[in-house]
């Protein structure tokens, strides 16, 4: 492959081998890049590497051809072995250009023991001997939000990378599955839904109290006549069931109870999603739906939900963003948040996308 001024040419690339990141959020984050690769690869096959937890973001994209697992090893003999898998597995297929979007070592390493002969990714963990192309991350690069800081990873080579919002589709059998299991749940077609994401995996400075979220989550039933759906993975399913138990109208709890894909195609069914600063609120947004998201302790200029139809409540505190899991001190940036707060933008919003 020819190798142009500023980085690796277009030309003679048959095979790309793309290194999801790791976090849901971060995934989707990820889908403007990926995206902007097939515009500048249309005819390469282009195949992403991923964790079993985020793999089905990327298993229906139109910008993928392919997507390989890469499955978890149990201690250090476990892991050991897993890379060796992934490393003879990425040697038979004779990629050509390894895109890393996840920043660890790793990732670099498999790229580099698999053979693949053009490796472009950021310089970070030590990892920058392992690529052919390493892009530094200088300040305006570390002050994007991550959607750009994606994208400029091609600009780093020299390719076009355009802006753009991430964007999720749900396929037709899922979509019909989703109606399904509503249906089951008694939830009719013409019901308005609100979904909410109380959970966040990064850690508990994240969340907004599940009190708050039951208030918000009542005051639509009550006031709008909606049915209020619960997701979040199964270790958020003591997060859901405090939020349930403080409801006075009972939520349709599908927190723990579904795949990936199934939690997409119900979301996309929702006519409004509350959550906080979590996967399932990048989700949402992807999903065109609707997403008010209470930010604390991060920072929305870096990791907010993107698109046209979304609001950010939040309230300046000295110590915010700290981007901490836990709080070491008051937990003042999500407990000055009131529902109120969250209503008035909950209205705010549904009267726009009326």
């Amino acid at each position: 492959m020819s190798k142009g001024p500023e980085g690796p040419g277009l030309e003679g690339v048959e095979r790309i081998l793309v290194r999801a990141t790791n976090w849901v959020g971060d995934a989707v984050m990820t889908l403007p890049a990926l995206e902007a690769l097939r515009e500048n690869f249309p005819r390469s096959l282009i195949t992403v590497l991923a964790t079993p937890w985020v793999a089905p973001l990327f298993m229906n994209h139109p910008a993928v051809d392919d997507v390989m697992i890469l499955e978890k090893g149990e201690g250090l003999v476990g892991n050991l072995l897993r890379m060796a898998r992934i490393i003879r597995a990425v040697r038979r297929r004779r990629f050509d250009l390894a895109v890393l979007f996840q920043n660890a070592f790793e990732a670099a390493l498999i790229a580099f023991l698999g053979r693949v002969p053009v490796r472009v990714g950021y310089n970070t963990d030590a990892r920058g001997f392992l690529l052919t192309h390493p892009v530094p991350r200088d300040a305006s690069v570390l002050g994007v939000h991550q959607v750009e800081y994606y994208l400029s990873l091609l600009h780093g080579v020299g390719w076009r990378a355009r802006g753009g919002d991430p964007c999720l589709r749900v396929p037709a059998e899922e979509a019909a599955w989703a109606e399904r299991a509503l249906s089951s749940a008694g939830v009719g077609p013409g019901v308005f839904l609100v979904g909410l994401g109380p959970g966040a995996a990064f850690g508990e400075a994240k969340r907004w109290p599940a009190d708050r979220f039951a208030g918000v989550a009542d005051r639509a039933a009550t006031r709008w006549g909606a049915r209020v759906l619960l997701f979040g993975s199964p270790k958020e399913a003591p997060i859901c069931r405090e939020l349930k138990e403080r409801m006075e109208n009972p939520p349709v709890d599908f927190c723990g109870s579904t795949s990936l894909t199934e939690a997409m195609a119900l979301m996309a069914r929702c006519g409004l999603f509350v959550t906080n600063d979590s996967g399932l609120m990048h989700m949402a947004a992807a999903l065109g739906v609707p997403t008010v998201a209470v930010f604390g302790s991060t920072d929305p200029e870096a990791t907010g939900p993107r698109g046209p139809r979304t609001a950010v409540v939040r309230r300046e505190v000295a110590c915010a963003p700290c981007l901490r899991r836990s709080c070491p001190t008051d937990f003042s940036c999500m407990l000055s948040v009131t529902e109120d707060d969250v209503w008035e933008a909950m209205e705010r919003l549904k009267k726009e996308i009326q």
